[in-house]
């Protein structure tokens, strides 16, 4: 309440209208949120009735206070630290960050939207220099008391330099706090003039979008969209599709070109588009951009810098710009393995590198696994590259010879979702017979009866007693292409087990296939369990083929195509068509973190022509060529958990069992952890996707929602699109069953094929990544080398040691969790993160079930009737136990594909 000379207004400030009316030297606080006395002015000498005055004219204001929380970097090169400075001076003299809210509502007589004043910033010139890694800054913002609820704020930055907007919270209004999530990098107007908008925590459906909101959500998403023109710069939030024209560089010469990857002739899932121009010699590839300097994405979706400046991603681009050339550089590339010990060696001495390396890496690595393990060598004044002992090591030495331990690591190792029951026997080839030969597998009964506990092979399978690992279709057709490679040689390998009573698989029969050989000779070859000395060195041998077949099925097929490949399209079309107001977008924020960005790298310097990949994996150049033939049978409705198991055939639906699934392998530990993580989700998904579609109208109605999907089919997955297997969208079960997919294969699904890389490969023997030789045959000349010595032969036939360490310090890198990993039941702002506090409790029922299946996880890997995850010398599986400290722990389930 306001007395003015005798007339009371029920108000408590008066807006700037007001002030222009009375005068600018009257006394007016604008400010002020609490009924003021107004003292007349002396110099009136007839009484002002306000009342009289329009209201138009005389509008009731208040302050409403903004707290913006910028994150400040902890590391600033020289340009970034003098823009700071002038940053500071330039908001001095009226160069602002420039803030403006907007109601939920129309004025109903101009309808006009109801914005506040400008407001900006405060004390920026004095807080920048704050060495924290927050900053609050506060706004006073003038709004009328009709204003009504803010849900839009936009953000001019009138600085020279970027700044990253961590959350808003708007202080003042009856409703209480109003909150803004952000986490968004704000360009200054000399790169992109249009202030930023930012809406509140409220979610709302497209229908349900308040009037005046409703223009500032389609604008922020055709902005999202972009107009699909130009080159695109690091400074651009732009989302659109390309395929993958740029993994060669025929710039280089014909041995760096590769094909595109996506389209009619080789089908392939499509990549964000960075529209740099084409390459010189090649008009459909484009140009390359080299380590160091970055690739587009767009800028939200870069890596944040972490405190501890120790991202598992700056581990990565460290180790292949710093490290791999030294090594390269250090070792000959001819240089085998002499024995067991070198390799054992690696870990307790180290490999040693040149003069000057440890100056150089220890400023340029921030690697605390590998630089805490970079001694000074006084002789020489080089450097001692020290690996961390792998975990398979570290219980039993010697477990990767055995044959249970080749068998438990096909169910509870870096790649358990190779394996399949066997239905027919022999198997069968779905090849065209007419290029690669006779259908019929070369494995018979005689080769696998006598391993099956007295049964008959049909009988083994009629009791679902045999699996098998078949690569065959995958690898055949590429063989005579890799094994013209120099110091490349596979086999297309196929691996039948045999199911103890005990639980526990054993290796029965290893088929090796060639391609169709001459007249006369033999392209297939079945070699089964030894029974004497040179038959333990030639199965030995077999297991390592079998184990090579399944390092590059496992990174180029289940790993990078069926998590961040197929993964990427879901990701462009849920920023293109999902506004961060839509409740399916918050829902699917934190499991699309990183994953753009991980995937350029991957681009850059690991899938690309003669990267990483390519240099360590059997396949070598045909590696990406590989990973297309798979996707031709890539089904988006058998990636959930249990459609996959089923697929398999290694279970069969059972309502009375958990899950409603019974498994065929009892004690398959990423099959039985994995389920309880898929219910948990997809309880999690139902609840939400039922608190905002009560009925299936909603669905087929929210058009952002249908354009996310289709976009996502008919443009992300346009090779595929006319396939009649893809879910409908069309109910609450449709959605829930297609968003838990997305979130499984985001997280759990890519943690349980990703952090057992170095634990499991980083002993080459255990997982060679390729191999060097074939088996020998009796008439070949080497056979005798190899019967002379077998151990010299077999490691001969293992990678290099060049080969060995590079891809050690890869996948020590790859396995890494970052300190600011945020994992499955975590979010950033749990409170604040969604205005829906029904949603907000079922998050947390949702983070409660993930902690006791973390408990739930610790009590079977003591369960000694499991045997596949306790007992001497056996590793517990943790693959998928949800938590983990930073670094190499093979375990943790980060919410995303984010390394």
């Amino acid at each position: 309440m306001a007395l003015i000379n005798g007339s009371v207004i029920d108000t408590t400030t008066i807006t700037a209208k007001t002030s222009s009316f009375f005068g600018s030297n009257n006394n007016i606080r604008l400010w002020s949120s609490k009924p003021v006395l107004i003292m007349p002015q002396r110099r009136l000498r007839k009484p002002v009735v306000v009342a009289a005055i329009s209201e138009e004219l005389v509008k009731v204001v208040r302050a409403v206070r903004g707290v913006l929380t910028v994150r400040n970097k902890s590391k600033e090169d020289v340009k970034e630290t003098v823009l700071r400075k002038l940053d500071a001076f330039a908001d001095q003299i009226g160069r602002n960050v420039v803030v403006q809210l907007y109601s939920n509502e129309i004025d109903p007589k101009t309808r006009a939207p109801k914005k506040s004043n400008e407001a900006v910033l405060k004390d920026w010139s004095k807080r920048s220099n704050l060495k924290t890694e927050r900053v609050n800054y506060t706004a006073d913002i003038m709004v009328d008391s009709e204003f009504g609820i803010p849900g839009a704020i936009t953000i001019t930055n009138k600085h020279q330099k970027e700044f990253f907007l961590e959350s808003i919270t708007i202080e003042g209004f009856a409703c209480g706090p109003v909150h803004f999530p952000c986490n968004s990098w704000v360009q200054s107007t000399k790169d992109h003039s249009k202030p930023r908008v930012f809406f509140s925590n409220q979610p709302y459906l497209p229908n349900e979008t308040p009037a005046r909101l409703k223009y500032l959500r389609d604008q922020e998403l055709e902005d999202l969209r972009g107009d699909g023109k130009g080159v695109r710069k690091l400074s651009d939030r732009v989302y659109d599709y390309d395929v993958y024209n740029d993994l060669g560089n025929p710039d280089r010469g014909n041995e760096f070109v590769r094909p595109s990857l996506g389209g009619d002739k080789i089908p392939y899932p499509r990549r964000c588009r960075t529209g740099r121009v084409p390459s010189d010699t090649d008009i459909l590839a484009e140009s390359r951009v080299e380590k160091p300097f970055p690739l587009y994405v767009p800028r939200d979706e870069q890596f944040e810098e972490s405190k501890a400046n120790a991202f598992s991603t700056g581990r990565l681009k460290a180790v292949l710009h710093n490290l791999l050339p030294s090594m390269v550089a250090s070792i000959s590339k001819k240089h085998d393995i002499k024995g067991f010990s070198q390799l054992d060696s690696l870990y307790s001495e180290g490999v040693r590198l040149k003069i000057k390396l440890q100056d150089d890496l220890v400023k340029k690595l921030p690697l605390p696994t590998l630089v805490s393990r970079l001694h000074e060598s006084s002789q020489s004044g080089g450097g001692l590259l020290k690996y961390d002992t792998p975990k398979i090591l570290s219980k039993d030495k010697y477990a990767w010879l055995r044959d249970d331990e080749f068998a438990r690591q096909t169910i509870a190792g870096v790649n358990p979702v190779s394996i399949e029951r066997l239905q027919v026997f022999p198997p069968v080839s779905q090849l065209d017979p007419g290029k690669y030969g006779p259908k019929e597998s070369a494995l018979r009964e005689e080769h696998i009866v006598g391993h099956l506990n007295g049964m008959t092979v049909q009988q083994a399978i009629e009791e679902n007693k045999l699996f098998i690992i078949d690569y065959h279709d995958i690898y055949l057709p590429f063989l005579d292409r890799i094994n013209a490679l120099d110091g490349r040689k596979a086999y297309a390998t196929r691996t039948v087990f045999f199911l103890n009573p005990a639980g526990t698989l054993t290796p029965v029969a290893i088929e090796l296939s060639l391609p169709q050989a001459l007249p006369g000779s033999e392209s297939k070859r079945v070699v089964t369990p030894p029974v004497d000395a040179t038959g333990n060195w030639l199965w030995q041998l077999a297991k390592a083929h079998v184990c090579s077949n399944d390092a590059g099925a496992h990174q180029l097929v289940h790993h990078w195509l069926r998590t961040h490949a197929s993964m990427e399209p879901f990701i462009l079309a849920a920023h293109r068509q999902l506004s961060a107001m839509h409740p399916i977008y918050k829902l699917l924020d934190p499991h699309m973190r990183y994953t753009l960005e991980i995937n350029a790298l991957a681009r850059q310097n690991l899938i690309n022509a003669d990267g990483v990949i390519e240099q360590c994996f059997t396949p070598g150049r045909y590696c990406m060529e590989m990973s297309a033939a798979a996707y031709k049978n890539w089904r988006f409705d058998l990636e959930g958990l249990p459609a996959d198991l089923i697929r398999r055939g290694v279970a069969v639906r059972d309502p009375s069992k958990p899950h409603g699934l019974k498994l065929l392998i009892e004690d398959y530990p990423y099959a039985s952890d994995g389920l309880m993580i898929w219910d948990a989700i997809q309880t999690w998904v139902r609840t939400y996707v039922n608190r905002y579609y009560p009925d299936s109208a909603l669905i087929c109605n929210d058009r952002e929602l249908q354009a996310w999907y289709a976009e996502s089919i008919n443009v992300g997955h346009a090779d595929l699109r006319h396939e009649d297997w893809w879910p409908t969208l069309a109910d609450a079960d449709d959605l829930t069953g297609i968003l838990t997919t997305i979130i499984w294969l985001a997280s759990a699904q890519h943690a349980a094929l990703n952090f057992g890389q170095y634990p499991y490969g980083g002993y080459i023997p255990n997982r060679p990544p390729l191999m060097r030789r074939l088996l020998p045959d009796e008439n070949d000349p080497e056979y005798q080398s190899f019967h002379d010595d077998p151990q010299k032969y077999f490691l001969s036939a293992l990678p290099s040691l060049l080969q060995s360490t590079k891809y050690m310090a890869v996948v020590d890198t790859l396995s890494t969790h970052s300190p600011d990993e945020e994992y499955i039941g975590e979010r950033q702002q749990t409170d604040t993160w969604t205005g829906d506090s029904e949603i907000v409790e079922a998050f947390y029922a949702f983070s409660a079930e993930i902690q006791r299946i973390e408990k739930e996880i610790v009590k079977r890997n003591s369960d000694t009737n499991l045997r596949n995850r306790c007992g001497a010398g056996v590793l517990p599986y943790e693959l998928l136990a949800p938590s983990s400290e930073p670094g190499v722990t093979c375990r943790g389930v980060p919410n995303s594909v984010s390394i």
